[in-house]
């Protein structure tokens, strides 16, 4: 986890595979952040685990879900409940079940907003 990160109350991080935060991210209450799974192309339903990488100033909204093997960009926002099953591009706000990109993150050009 990068410097001025935070997991906010109640925050899941089931960690069968690595979880990777950058620098100046927030992961909002009670997120579950999940590396882990079973496959579902066989009766045995073997266990398959892959990494989650929230890339630096990144927000994780409350009660967002994020599944194994995907990768939230650079300043993403993910609104809250939202359910990630897939790739969030840069600096982009992204919301919904699934989780997809609304619009574009525009940063304030007040010196004092950043």
């Amino acid at each position: 986890m990068g410097s001025y990160s935070v997991l906010g109350e109640g925050v899941d991080c089931y960690t069968m595979d690595k979880i990777r935060i950058g620098s100046k991210v927030a992961v909002s209450q009670r997120a579950f952040l999940c590396t882990g799974s079973h496959e579902i192309g066989s009766l045995l339903r073997p266990l398959i685990t892959a990494p989650i990488t929230i890339h630096d100033h990144a927000w994780i909204a409350a009660e967002c879900f994020i599944h194994p093997g995907t990768s939230i960009g650079e300043g993403a926002v993910v609104g809250a409940r939202s359910v990630v099953t897939r790739d969030l591009p840069a600096w982009s706000i992204c919301i919904g079940s699934p989780c997809k990109p609304v619009r574009p993150r525009v940063l304030s050009t007040n010196p004092q907003a950043t």
